[in-house]
């Protein structure tokens, strides 16, 4: 799956969302460089809604390439 938004941070230290006009994913694994807050990215990944997490926001998406835009 091909998702693209913009990173924000999440309410606990060290997570990072993607905003997307319809869904909060929470990004998981990729290379966190290319993932800065603020920035638009397109990830490429595989969502993973039973993924427990303590980040407690966003579905997990399993994040296999990044690319800016």
């Amino acid at each position: 799956m091909t998702v693209s938004g913009e990173v924000v941070e999440g309410v606990e230290v060290g997570c990072l969302l993607l905003k997307t006009p319809g869904t909060l994913y929470l990004l998981l694994g990729g290379d966190r460089a290319a993932m800065q807050v603020g920035k638009r990215v397109t990830v490429v990944g595989t969502p993973q809604p039973g993924l427990m997490s303590t980040c407690q926001q966003g579905t997990p998406f399993q994040v296999v390439s990044v690319r800016s835009g």
